[in-house]
């Protein structure tokens, strides 16, 4: 019973190395994405740590399959293909969320006060 308890905890122990590590390695690996893109950048740590663990993932990948070789992610290439599909995906990102292309007008909401009874409300105004 000791025998699996040690093995356990080892296992553990692995486990929560290897998520540390993602963890620091994908916000190194976002945080180069968002300095590379120009402009302003959306989202915030938990979005930066998503995008470069996900850029990691799918730029080894990519890597992987038309190199014909495993790219260990933890490496200066993988560092490199991780920050190329960090930068890839926030690039669609961006372009899904409207940063690039804004189509139609702006509407904007503006808090006006009634009076000094009511409260104030809310509605759009277009802006031009």
């Amino acid at each position: 019973m000791e025998a699996f308890n040690d093995q356990f905890m080892e296992q553990a122990g692995q486990w929560t190395n290897t998520i540390l590590v993602w963890i620091g390695f994908g916000t190194v690996v976002g945080l180069l994405a968002k300095a590379i893109m120009p402009g302003r950048d959306p989202g915030g740590a938990i979005a930066t740590l998503a995008m470069g663990v996900g850029g990691t993932v799918i730029g080894c990948g990519v890597l992987s399959y038309f190199h014909g070789d495993h790219i260990s992610p933890i490496s200066p290439l993988g560092f490199l293909v991780g920050t190329g599909g960090a930068f890839i995906l926030l690039a669609f990102y961006r372009l899904f969320a409207g940063r690039f292309f804004i189509e139609g007008e702006t509407r904007r909401l503006v808090l006006r006060p009634r009076s000094k009874r009511r409260s104030s409300t809310a509605e759009y105004v277009d802006m031009h």
